[in-house]
């Protein structure tokens, strides 16, 4: 190894003419040799840096284009979600407000057709009532009539001798025949 860093350093020596050679002064040769390299670099690194930033930039342009495209759908889906919502709940409003008027209607016919039968059960209670009424008038008719008719059988019957029961008879057979010829 120290023959070779010899070489170098002998070849640093040597005056030379118009050919080329190192020179191993980094003080005199650090800017030369930057230039010389940042040169290089430049002329040729030109045509590859700018075509790597293009493509990067490209990417990139892409990126925020297929970004935006689902942006819009996003809003887009999100906007369809938002009408979607909003007739859902109308439906859900006009069944609301269906149930409750059908509720109403379902109530006024239970209270209206309980009314009904309440009325007529009353109808039925009163007329129950009177023909009770009317049954019992009748059999205390038919007691007094039958205790009446009784307790005149039994005047009759201790008033009546044979006699006054001829004359009774007689007399109905009279008024009778005068009937009779009346209606003849």
């Amino acid at each position: 190894m120290k023959n070779v860093t010899d070489s170098f350093l002998s070849l640093g020596y040597w005056p030379s003419a118009g050919s080329f050679g190192f020179n191993t002064d980094i003080f005199a040769t650090n800017l030369i040799n930057l230039s010389v390299v940042l040169g290089v670099l430049i002329f040729f690194g030109k045509g590859v840096l700018s075509d790597l930033l293009d493509n990067r930039k490209q990417r990139i342009l892409k990126t925020i284009q297929n970004s935006e495209e689902l942006r819009e759908a996003a809003l887009d889906q999100l906007e369809k979600a938002r009408a979607r919502l909003r007739k859902v709940e109308i439906e859900a409003d006009q069944f609301r407000m269906t149930g409750y008027s059908e509720i109403e209607r379902e109530k006024l016919n239970l209270i209206n057709a309980t009314s009904k039968t309440l009325e007529q059960l009353e109808n039925y209670k009163n007329e129950t009532i009177h023909f009770e009424q009317q049954r019992a008038i009748n059999q205390v008719r038919q007691r007094v009539f039958q205790q009446a008719l009784q307790g005149a059988l039994g005047t009759l019957n201790s008033c009546l001798n044979n006699e006054l029961h001829l004359r009774t008879i007689s007399t109905n057979i009279g008024m009778f025949g005068t009937v009779k010829e009346i209606t003849d």
